[in-house]
């Protein structure tokens, strides 16, 4: 029998290749073990990195509304600074809309409030009220309050001087109005929790905002300029909440423009052109229900809107007719003060109704096409941050820094969409010695350390380094981002221009995406959330000195500042190391010398022979659609009603023949009624009731219920009585025969 062949060492080739083959498989299994090994080993690697892969449950997500609106009478409106915007009645109801999204590890809320801006002292009275009903469960880090900025809701809940002096201090009844109805929204949203789904779309509103400051914008850089078609953000950004059998639920939206359809002359509460998109879609989505209630609830939340104003007519001088300047938005003829936008409807209440619908229109075109479901891990970061005191990198060899906060004179200038009544104008780069003599002699004059750090801003009011009898400018800011899957959502303490929500949107989008867990972020600028710092320009806009570069309160480089830290909190959640991230100072909570300057209601008063409700003008026999229906009563203080939450002044009735009984069709809450209070003399009240009949209108029979409280003296003590009125009945008919 013939040997087999070997080879060398005497192997046989089936050995060796045995052999190999062996050597191969010892290798493989070894390799096996070792991924196996490294892959459970809980050090390196986290185990929930942030990625917007779909994870296989569902969100659990919980909807929820309530009514914020505070004491509708002398407070002032939050939003012109004007001292005789006081609050005389009801135009629209004013509402806090929470969105509680879980991802059964962590848990965001977002809340839009139908208010000017977020305070620092809202916030943290929220957050107390919510740490002592639900414990840890939501907190400053993953809770973001954002405005809509209304200019047209009660003031009197700020802690900081400035604040305080234009708002007639701390207001006790406004601001518990703003913290219970907040509180009631996240209560809602919290009782309603269930698995739903979220989808995103976004497009573009054009003809429905404005750049006010062109100057500033153009001074960025032209190749910057040049990426963008536009000087304003157009694109609306929607998220749609629907539950697990494809019912919406809800929607959330953002886009920048202000809140100031209804001007500074306006004196009656009113959610402005995003309450009104928000109104519409509500009544739309729950047919049938009176505003405020129904399980559909429909946020509109503001963005970058620093230099964006829903007046598209722009500015003339309304007393000549003529353009305004371009440079300085002043009048050869009354200054700034002549110097007014407008539009696009005839009157205040028209542009508000337009803006609004066209928003309206928008979102609901793109919350019907949503269709890009919003998949992923839920991340919160949050840091405080003295931006008094921070120092950015601008590039290898030099460093700038933030500044105490001060306001420049084109402050006091005001802008096309409420100009001042002294002789400032915008674009001041130069102090004007008049004035800065006033403020030497009266606060003092800034010290040069701070001149230099805000220049070329003259400042007018040098806020930081005035503490008397609380400091007037905060130095403590938080910063924040959510993220929902691979949508962010960064809370901006302030107005952020264009162009700096712009370059923040950005940066954030690159750190996010920077690590890999992270594709196709979509950034969202909520602004006017968690406190309020005024404006956020470009360093390029902040060299003009408009109104906004003025109002720009940590000096030139607030926008590197920020960018610095919202990179960071960007960066920790790409890398999901958010507990590494250090808390920062925290802010003050005051307890002393918090002041008031708002005087007691005094007690009502009412013409003889008359009594608390009594009409005094009554209403037509007959209306058509398109009419206007009015009654005026004897009325009370609305203060005297206390808390008006949940409640209405105001009723328009339906009677029906088939139950022999009147159905509310309207309230106070409702676009189609105005509730004005007139205070006369000798403390006499009236209260005027107008009712716009739509179109729309079922022909039959109708009447007006105003309701009110008054207060009389007994001795020394104040007694609170309620009372009511009641219109004649009258007929809503196609023709005045009938």
């Amino acid at each position: 029998m013939a040997a087999r062949k070997t080879v060398c060492c005497g192997c046989s080739g089936l050995e060796v290749t045995l052999a190999v083959l062996f050597v191969i498989m010892t290798t493989v299994c070894v390799t096996l073990l070792g991924l196996m090994t490294w892959n459970t080993h809980t050090d390196p690697e986290p185990t929930s990195r942030p990625s917007p892969e779909p994870q296989l449950n569902p969100y659990l997500i919980g909807l929820g509304r309530a009514d914020c609106t505070g004491p509708p009478a002398e407070i002032p409106l939050m939003g012109y600074a004007n001292p005789d915007q006081t609050a005389a009645g009801i135009h629209t109801r004013l509402y806090s809309r929470a969105f509680i999204i879980d991802d059964g590890k962590r848990r965001v809320v977002f809340v839009t409030v139908d208010i000017g801006m977020v305070s620092q002292r809202l916030r943290l009275e929220v957050l107390q009220a919510l740490q002592k009903k639900y414990g840890n469960l939501y907190r400053h880090d993953n809770v973001v309050l954002s405005g809509t900025h209304t200019h047209s809701g009660p003031a009197g809940y700020f802690q900081y001087t400035l604040f305080m002096i234009t708002s007639k201090g701390y207001i006790k009844p406004s601001i518990q109005a703003l913290v219970n109805g907040i509180l009631k929204s996240v209560d809602v949203a919290h009782h309603n929790i269930k698995p739903g789904r979220i989808y995103m779309s976004k497009g573009d509103l054009d003809d429905s905002s404005l750049n006010r400051s062109p100057h500033s914008y153009h001074n960025n850089p032209q190749e910057e300029r040049d990426r963008y078609k536009s000087n304003t953000d157009k694109q609306v950004v929607v998220l749609k909440f629907t539950g697990l059998d494809g019912d919406g639920i809800g929607m959330l939206s953002w886009f920048a423009v202000h809140a100031v359809s209804m001007n500074s002359t306006n004196r009656m509460v009113s959610s402005d052109n995003m309450g009104y998109a928000s109104y519409l879609l509500e009544q739309d989505k729950n047919q049938g229900s009176l505003p405020g209630q129904g399980a559909f609830v429909a946020g509109f939340s503001s963005s970058n809107l620093g230099d964006v104003s829903p007046n598209t007519r722009g500015p003339i001088c309304i007393n000549t007719g003529q353009s305004c300047s371009y440079l300085n938005s002043s009048c050869p003829i009354g200054g700034t003060k002549m110097c007014k936008a407008s539009g696009p409807g005839d009157n205040m209440f028209d542009s508000t109704k337009i803006i609004g619908h066209n928003i309206y229109r928008k979102a609901k075109e793109l919350y019907g096409a949503a269709d890009k479901e919003v998949t992923g891990f839920l991340h919160s970061a949050h840091q405080w941050v003295n931006m008094t005191d921070v120092t950015v990198q601008i590039n290898a060899t030099h460093t700038v820094r933030t500044c105490k906060p001060a306001l420049g004179h084109s402050f006091a200038a005001g802008t096309t969409d409420g100009g001042g009544d002294l002789n400032f104008t915008q674009g001041a780069v130069v102090g004007d010695p008049f004035w800065d003599g006033i403020r030497d002699a009266l606060l003092g004059e800034p010290s040069n350390q701070t001149q230099e750090c805000h220049r070329p801003k003259p400042i007018l009011f040098s806020t930081g380094e005035m503490t008397w009898p609380l400091p007037w400018h905060p130095e403590v800011v938080d910063v924040q981002i959510i993220t929902i899957g691979s949508v962010a959502v960064v809370a901006i303490p302030g107005e952020m221009t264009t162009m700096s929500g712009r370059r923040l949107r950005e940066a954030v989008k690159q750190e996010l995406e920077s690590e890999g867990a992270f594709r196709d972020a979509q950034v969202v600028i909520a602004g006017l959330s968690n406190i309020y710092t005024h404006y956020i320009t470009t360093y390029e806009e902040y060299q003009i000195q408009r109104y906004e570069g003025a109002s720009t309160i940590y000096g030139p480089h607030t926008l590197s500042a920020y960018l610095q830290k919202f990179r960071g909190l960007a960066r920790a959640i790409a890398q999901d190391r958010v507990s590494d991230l250090d808390q920062g100072p925290e802010p003050p909570f005051f307890t002393r010398n918090l002041f008031n300057l708002l005087p007691a209601a005094a007690a009502d008063r009412k013409p003889e022979n008359t009594s608390y409700g009594d009409v005094l003008q009554q209403v037509y026999p007959v209306y058509r659609p398109g009419d206007v229906a009015s009654v005026t009563f004897v009325a009370g203080n609305p203060r005297h009603s206390g808390d008006i939450r949940d409640k209405t002044f105001v009723t328009v009735e339906l009677y029906h023949n088939s139950t022999a009984g009147w159905e509310v069709v309207y309230t106070d809450a409702s676009w189609e009624t105005r509730f004005r209070w007139l205070k006369g003399p000798d403390r006499q009240s009236n209260a005027t009731v107008e009712w716009m009949v739509p179109l729309e209108t079922p022909p039959g029979s109708y009447r007006i219920q105003h309701f009110g409280h008054y207060k009389q003296m007994k001795g020394l003590r104040p007694v609170i009585t309620p009372y009511r009125g009641t219109s004649d009945v009258f007929r809503v008919t196609n023709n005045y025969y009938y």
